[in-house]
């Protein structure tokens, strides 16, 4: 462990201190669980939750926030007296998401599964409230139920306590059960990962669930950062409350960077992560992301570290990554799964399973790779490294990843990639929000005349990706929704004047992903240019490049039919389409020789009627009604005046152009 790693105690006396003291049977499940201390954040919030206080609890992540208000309420129902009816509840926990709401029902079935009966109790109790009733357990979250088939079991089973999501408590409450549930004699409310709650939406949500509960209850606010929105919450849902701030202290150089190796000051300052936790990142080209993230792999594992989480911006990138890294030869010892919001609640939760389960070792290690909806709440047993491959978009986001290592006490490792330039910028970014970061140096880099060269390395992964893609179109089109996708979600990155799209080269960062092309993007016209070498586009007969499912190729060389078919169709009628546009412009012979002709009779009638005008303008008009030539002229001049009056007529739409043309013939 690293001088910068010694940390403030992480614990704050045994459980017998606790006043009023806990049931001996509920010390000796908290014992079985291996918890002989109780951390700061348990030991301050447990005696107010149990002496009536309302509280707001914001401490880092891995604190032991679960135990602070699990116990206080299991302590607070089974000293009732009198025991609720089946359609009363007398706790409710709601959570974000559904994994973080299954385990803390987890939490709770672990307590509940080892109480004595009440004649154990009674028999070896030395307190004086003795145990009367086992408080039974609700779960309404997932899709393992209906709001329905929620209502029934509570009226089935009597539950007293329910652990739910947003939606599915609001409508357990005021939809399907708001005939059937009552919550008159609610104890305890308790809102984890608050400011989370109020990320995802669910202010209006949370707000009319509070109006609907009764006033004179016991409220809890959990979170591991506050906020003004979680503020304004506590005012509205909460009566004078007591706030507990669990803060840790680390040795550090102020803002400024430091390496690994280096050795920090004597300096002090507050920091949003667990005390145990070892934080670092690595200086990285943008083509050299994906080898890097093997190396760190391997590095931590020759170290003895054996269940790793990567996290990744999006969730196509981490079901991309996690077809890609299966069939990867260096990633071979690995147990991979994958978990991210598009999979389905029942995939989800087989996947945390799993992962939970796997017997890890440094010979045969875990590694879960998964975007943010694994980065708060979930206490994954044992997480020896966090690698993040993305930053997260929202900032607030990073102390919750690096939280799911080095929890309880122990010991972990946490890594973020940061390509050079701009991002470097984040560190001190994190820095101003307490979260300090160490820099590890780069393994391997290439260097020449000073300079910073590719890594060979990256290269070699690229030929490696690209073959696995070559063999699979549907691996490459997982690439290109991947690459679409990460580009959009940078390019919404929250802190924007760190991460700015039009600086990162994209065509380095699709070598990183082992894109074979590039897609049409907007974005890729303003990226800057690669360095020489670092990607190409694919040689490859793109016709013929096939899917290995049959099926799928199938619907391709259909698609590639009907395309042709519908190509030859437009050009056939691009090309008729054209025909008739050239015989309109040019047009018939004939009509040209008639039009011409009417325009030479117009032309030759205005010019007598000039004439004419000229001469009446200097004759009297006696000697030009005795003029026989003249009269003449006179005829022409009523001729050209019918003429007008009909154009008139062509002009208003009451003579079509064909008529005037008969008419005026006959002039």
């Amino acid at each position: 462990m690293s001088a910068a790693l010694e940390a403030a105690p992480s614990f704050a006396g045994k459980w017998s201190n606790i006043q009023p003291s806990l049931t001996p049977w509920i010390t000796d499940v908290v014992s079985s669980m291996g918890f002989t201390q109780m951390t700061p954040v348990q030991a301050s919030t447990i005696p107010l939750f149990m002496k009536h206080k309302d509280v707001v609890v914001e401490a880092v992540t891995g604190s032991g926030k679960t135990l602070a208000f699990v116990i206080p309420i299991i302590e607070k129902l089974i000293r009732r007296e009198i025991r609720l009816r089946k359609n009363e509840v007398g706790a409710l926990v709601i959570s974000p998401t559904r994994e973080l709401a299954a385990q803390i029902h987890s939490v709770f079935s672990l307590f509940l599964a080892s109480q004595p009966s009440s004649a154990e109790a009674d028999e070896d109790s030395t307190e004086p409230a003795p145990l009367k009733y086992p408080p039974p357990l609700l779960l309404v979250s997932g899709s393992d139920s209906t709001p329905h088939q929620d209502v029934s079991r509570l009226l089935e089973t009597g539950a007293d306590i329910v652990v739910g999501t947003p939606g599915r408590v609001e409508e357990f409450l005021l939809g399907k059960g708001q005939n059937s549930v009552s919550t008159k004699e609610l104890d305890i409310l308790v809102l984890d990962e608050a400011d989370r709650l109020l990320d995802l939406g669910f202010s209006v949500t949370l707000t009319r669930i509070l109006n609907h509960l009764p006033k004179q209850r016991r409220t809890g606010l959990f979170s591991a950062t506050m906020t003004d929105a979680l503020s304004e919450l506590v005012r509205v849902g909460l009566r004078n409350p007591v706030r507990v701030v669990v803060k840790v202290e680390n040795k550090k150089r102020g803002l400024k960077r430091r390496r690994e190796d280096e050795a920090p000051d004597k300096s002090e300052t507050e920091k949003r992560t667990p005390a145990t936790l070892r934080n670092l990142y690595i200086r990285c080209l943008p083509s050299e992301k994906t080898v890097q993230f093997g190396r760190v792999l391997e590095k931590r594992r020759s170290e003895g570290a054996a269940r790793f989480i990567a996290y990744f911006s999006t969730c196509a990138c981490v079901e991309y990554f996690y077809q890609v890294f299966k069939q990867l030869p260096t990633l071979s010892n690995f147990s991979i799964s994958s978990l991210h919001g598009h999979l389905p609640p029942a995939k989800r939760t087989a996947t945390l399973a799993q992962f939970v389960v796997h017997p890890s070792t440094s010979e045969n290690p875990a590694l879960l790779l998964c975007t943010d909806v694994a980065a708060r709440g979930l206490d994954l047993p044992d997480v020896d490294v966090v690698v993040q491959y993305d930053p997260p978009q929202d900032p607030k986001q990073f102390s919750h990843r690096c939280g799911r290592t080095a929890r309880a006490g122990k010991q972990g490792t946490a890594v973020v990639l940061l390509c050079e330039g701009h991002e470097e910028d984040y560190v001190d970014f994190l820095s101003i929000r307490q979260i300090p970061l160490v820099e590890e140096l780069y393994i391997t880099r290439a260097l020449s005349n000073g300079l910073i060269h590719p890594d060979p390395a990256a290269a070699q992964l690229l030929a490696e990706i690209r073959h696995l893609a070559m063999e699979d179109r549907a691996l490459h089109d997982k690439a290109m929704k991947a690459f679409v996708s990460f580009v959009q979600a940078y390019s919404k990155h929250e802190a924007s004047y760190i991460f700015q799209i039009k600086d990162l080269p994209l065509a380095e960062v699709a070598a990183a992903f082992g894109l074979l092309r590039l897609p049409r993007m907007p974005e890729l016209a303003k990226s800057p240019s690669p360095n020489v070498g670092v990607w190409v586009e694919a040689v490859l007969d793109w016709d013929k490049y096939a899917y290995v499912d049959p099926l799928r190729e199938k619907q391709r060389q259909a698609g590639l039919e009907q395309g042709k078919t519908e190509a030859a169709t437009a050009e056939r009628e691009l090309r008729k389409q054209a025909k008739v546009a050239q015989k309109a412009k040019n047009g018939a012979w004939s009509d040209k020789t008639k039009h011409r002709a009417l325009r030479e009779l117009r032309r030759d009638k205005k010019k007598r009627k000039k004439e004419w005008e000229k001469k009446t303008a200097t004759t009297p008009a006696s000697a030009l009604t005795g003029n026989d030539d003249d009269s003449d002229d006179g005829e022409d001049w009523k001729e050209l005046q019918k003429e007008q009056r009909l154009a008139k007529k062509v002009r208003k739409g009451r003579v079509s152009q064909a008529e005037f043309n008969t008419e005026f013939t006959q002039l």
